[in-house]
């Protein structure tokens, strides 16, 4: 990483992403009645954990409404769920102004053409490689991960290891486990 995106990285308090093509692989199921079914990762709820240890902020902002993401979240212990808006401006507005940010304080990942204009206002904007090229080209970091297979888990990791976080916060979630598993 170049010392210009670590300078970055480094400032950054939050992260808001997308959910379909980042927490999912963009595939949804749809059943009689309109059901829906979305797979998700587990790997993300490890990076929800981390994010959560470290005291970073996650929230999700979707141009579309799913019941599926509001059970996902709800399991992530996610509480910042935006959804249905195409313009994804306007909660990410909200969301700085909630949690006293500046927008260069937030890594926004997104994979589609109506995360560009909140890629365009965040600090460290982040695709990933199954992207279309004019989102890619937008982002300051792509994922080694493609959507739904650990996305959030891995943009945790990489902020916290940029700010030479890592190490420590792992330490304290194995702690975590080992007590609970006693």
């Amino acid at each position: 990483m170049d010392d210009a995106l670590v300078r970055k990285v480094k400032k950054v308090k939050a992260i808001f992403c997308d959910v379909d093509g980042i927490l999912t692989d963009g595939t949804i199921y749809v059943g009689p009645d309109h059901y829906e079914l979305k797979r998700f990762s587990v790997n993300d709820g490890v990076g929800a954990a981390l994010a959560r240890l470290a005291g970073i902020p996650l929230a999700l902002i979707s141009g579309r409404h799913s019941e599926a993401t509001v059970s996902r979240a709800e399991q992530m212990r996610i509480t910042e769920v935006h959804q249905g808006s195409l313009n994804k401006t306007e909660p990410f507005r909200a969301l700085l102004k909630k949690f006293e940010l500046e927008a260069d304080e937030v890594v926004y990942i997104g994979d589609g053409w109506i995360d560009l204009p909140v890629m365009e206002l965040a600090g460290v904007p982040v695709s990933v490689p199954d992207a279309p090229d004019v989102v890619k080209d937008a982002a300051l970091y792509i994922t080694r991960t493609k959507g739904g297979a650990g996305v959030l888990r891995e943009v945790v990791e990489w902020v916290l290891d940029a700010q030479g976080r890592l190490d420590s916060i792992m330490a304290v979630m194995w702690q975590q486990i080992y007590k609970a598993e006693l």
